[in-house]
């Protein structure tokens, strides 16, 4: 999740911060890795297809994702308090940073008050830990490496490539979307829902378009990170929706530990420590401050639980239009609260990705009634 709020001009709607802990190293993730880690089991079933894995492709209609086995009004609602979370800790987090200029530590931060947050629920029997495999444990490993590696590529690609470029490309995550569950999974959706994806990727790359410019490798590492973004959103899904079948809270909690580490780590080698502690000894991080961080990670645990159950119940390719929507949704608070320059290209294409927003929760109401 990107919690950057524009705060001059619409190509800075995107901070160049790590995502908290929901929020791209990945180049030694092969394939096959991909596979294992995006749900396939042996033998199995997959939950998603509904066929068994080694079939001859053949094409499965939009009703056979898991998604659609969940009533409408109870993913309006998740998606819904989504959304509201979402922008409430995007404005946050542009307050937070403002006053706490590290990144790194705050995502650990977001992380450590995810696994607090479920200890309670973990001490009272509440939270049930699944029996796992060596295997199984491993992938789950794989996995807060994916989180971290998204986070990593993310600021890198941002110091190589211009914001405008950044979030343009971003914003093709739905496609990329599609075009993964198409490889790995042999799934494929309506005519309808490709074309709704049109104007949905079109008008979030009009509305951050803005000084465009990048070099080879800065196009590379972005589209790493767009990838990564992708396959973390699917990996999730299948690792609550596919064989292991973990619940959100158990999913978070056995997460957290990991990345709260490689977190830490990254703040490490990124310096800062040393100058958290020179901060803290110099009394520029009052009291308020940390009292302030503090909620900061709190709303953090709170959205994290509510992205993880959204994408279960609405599935990775409408968490990848709701990341289009929220962007634009951004702007627009940037316009309201900030006085962000929006030029007539950014208005259309505001305009547009709302137009597609609409046509594609059209497609898939009519795919969940049938």
């Amino acid at each position: 999740m990107d919690y950057g709020l524009p705060s001059e001009k619409v190509s800075q709607t995107r901070l160049p911060t790590p995502d908290s802990f929901s929020s791209d190293s990945g180049d030694d993730l092969t394939r096959q890795e991909s596979r294992s880690l995006l749900g396939h089991s042996e033998g199995g079933r997959d939950i998603e297809k509904q066929h068994e894995l080694f079939d001859e492709p053949h094409d499965t209609s939009t009703n056979d994702g898991a998604e659609y086995r969940v009533s409408t009004k109870t993913k309006l609602a998740m998606l819904a308090g989504y959304f509201a979370l979402n922008l409430g800790l995007t404005i946050y987090n542009k307050a937070v940073l403002g006053v706490f200029a590290f990144p790194w530590l705050l995502t650990s931060l977001h992380a450590i008050c995810l696994f607090v947050g479920c200890l309670p629920l973990y001490i009272s029997g509440r939270l049930k830990l699944s029996r796992l495999s060596v295997r199984e444990d491993l992938k789950l490993v794989a996995f807060s490496v994916l989180f971290t590696a998204n986070i990593a590529a993310s600021n890198i690609s941002l110091a190589m490539v211009s914001v405008p470029f950044h979030q343009i490309l971003r914003s093709t995550c739905p496609a990329t979307t599609v075009i993964l569950y198409r490889l790995f999974y042999s799934r494929s959706y309506n005519t309808s829902t490709y074309l709704t994806l049109i104007p949905i990727v079109v008008g979030a790359s009009l509305a951050t378009y803005g000084d465009v410019y990048c070099t080879i490798s800065g196009f590379l590492v972005t589209f790493l990170g767009v990838l990564l973004a992708t396959i973390k959103s699917m990996a999730s899904n299948r690792l609550m929706v596919g064989h292991l079948k973990l619940s959100p809270l158990e999913l978070l909690f056995r997460m957290a530990p990991l990345a709260a580490t490689q977190s830490l780590l990254c703040a490490f080698f990124a310096g800062e420590w040393d100058r958290f502690f020179s901060a803290m000894d110099k009394g520029d991080l009052p009291s308020r401050v940390l009292l302030a961080v503090l909620g900061n990670g709190f709303l953090a645990f709170v959205l994290n639980v509510s992205s993880f159950q959204t994408n279960k119940a609405a599935g990775a390719l409408t968490m990848a239009v709701a990341a289009n929507i929220k962007q634009i949704l951004t702007i627009l608070l940037g316009v309201v609260w900030f006085q962000v320059t929006v030029t007539p290209v950014n208005a259309v294409g505001m305009g547009i990705t709302v137009a597609g927003a609409a046509l594609y929760s059209k497609v898939e109401l009519n795919s969940s009634a049938r």
